[in-house]
């Protein structure tokens, strides 16, 4: 009867403890989770488009096109850039209402 008791303590001890990480987990990422869904909403607030995972692809899309239409310009290429940053233009217009 002793040795069971004794297995019984172990084994509560070991499951409290994962008890704990979990949790401790659960928390973290869900105030990460929570933080980054605050963020996303602010900015797209913002710029005044929807949150969707549509939108945000498009938003980087448009940067990017817009930073190497930049680039472009800064590398002299001309027609590049009014090209790249014309496409940037039309995807990031086609975001804000």
């Amino acid at each position: 009867m002793g040795t069971e008791g004794v297995f019984e303590w172990l084994g509560r001890m070991i499951g409290t403890a994962i008890r704990f990480v979990v949790d401790l987990l659960s928390g973290l990422l869900g105030g990460i989770s929570q933080a980054i869904d605050d963020f996303l909403n602010g900015l797209a607030r913002a710029i005044g488009m929807d949150v969707s995972i549509f939108s945000l692809i498009l938003l980087i899309i448009g940067l990017l096109l817009l930073y190497s239409g930049i680039r472009a310009f800064l590398r002299k290429s001309i027609i590049g850039g009014l090209v790249l940053t014309f496409f940037g233009l039309v995807v990031m217009s086609w975001l804000i209402t």
